[in-house]
């Protein structure tokens, strides 16, 4: 082989070398159609995942998002509101068809607490039906009254009490019922409201490396009122979780700059690895 030739063959390994090293493993490059359809405590999540979305180099990647306040924006309530102009937006997102991913806050019945799901889901498969479904778990509101509010419910800590929120309440009477409904669709959850509680607790353990205050600003704290509306770093830190569960991204080598000294990437790392793996994407 001369000269030429071997360059030719050592400039192409090169190549193939280099592409295969930038190939994300176990990430999919392709981005998703998705609707999105819930309250404040979901609405930051959805808006902010476009721009994380892109800074993550994937492709394609949009949102139909229908947003209402309170339990305006459960499932149920979109369902039953069916003269409002957001209960017909959704709809006519799901007629048009392609949609990859369906989003919705966990709001729910308690006397039925699948009944908005499965009236949603059921419409959507009519012209989506390799839909997949996610329900984003939100924290519980009101952080003043957390620990009170735990212990209420025979709890010691807001941390027992959303864990029985999400793998009992969520995942057993919402989740499991409704894949036993809706056996060929996937359905999976986000635990999107561990990134407030973690937060909460490094900030009264004095272990964020930030100035943030509990309540206050949008960008310098961690709630923005009583409600418990969240602040800038516990969006950030919730929409890499939103990331992580959908796209699986991953979070050690993603470089999206959240503004933050705190390692956000680190606590929406360990919060998916902590997430039940049946109810995982």
């Amino acid at each position: 082989m001369n000269t030429s030739k071997i360059w030719i063959v050592i400039l192409i390994l090169i190549y193939a070398s280099c592409s295969k090293d930038k190939e994300p493993i176990g990430q999919n490059t392709s981005g998703y159609k998705m609707l999105l359809i819930g309250n404040s405590f979901f609405r930051p999540y959805a808006e902010n995942l476009d721009l994380i979305a892109l800074d993550a180099g994937l492709e394609n990647h949009s949102n139909t998002t229908v947003f209402r306040g309170g339990e305006n924006g459960r499932p149920i309530n979109f369902w039953n509101d069916s003269s409002s102009i957001e209960h017909n937006e959704i709809k006519t997102a799901l007629d048009q068809g392609n949609i990859d991913i369906f989003g919705m806050t966990a709001g729910h019945n308690q006397d039925n607490p699948t009944e908005g799901f499965q009236a949603w889901i059921t419409y959507a498969l009519q012209k989506n039906p390799d839909i997949t479904i996610f329900i984003s778990i939100p924290p519980i509101d009101f952080p003043a009254d957390w620990n009170q509010r735990a212990k209420d419910y025979g709890f010691n800590t807001i941390q027992q009490f959303y864990d029985y929120a999400v793998n009992v309440v969520v995942h057993k009477e919402i989740v499991d019922e409704l894949r036993a409904q809706f056996p060929s669709t996937k359905i999976f959850t986000i635990p999107t409201g561990w990134a407030a509680i973690q937060l909460a607790q490094m900030k009264l353990n004095d272990l964020l490396l930030d100035e943030i205050t509990m309540f206050g600003p949008k960008p310098t704290s961690i709630f923005t009122d009583q409600k418990g509306h969240q602040g800038q770093i516990v969006i950030e830190t919730g929409t890499l979780i939103w990331l992580n569960s959908i796209y699986n991204v991953d979070l050690n080598t993603n470089d999206y700059e959240t503004r933050f000294n705190t390692n956000l990437h680190a606590i929406a790392k360990e919060i998916m690895e902590n997430h039940d793996v049946a109810y995982k994407k």
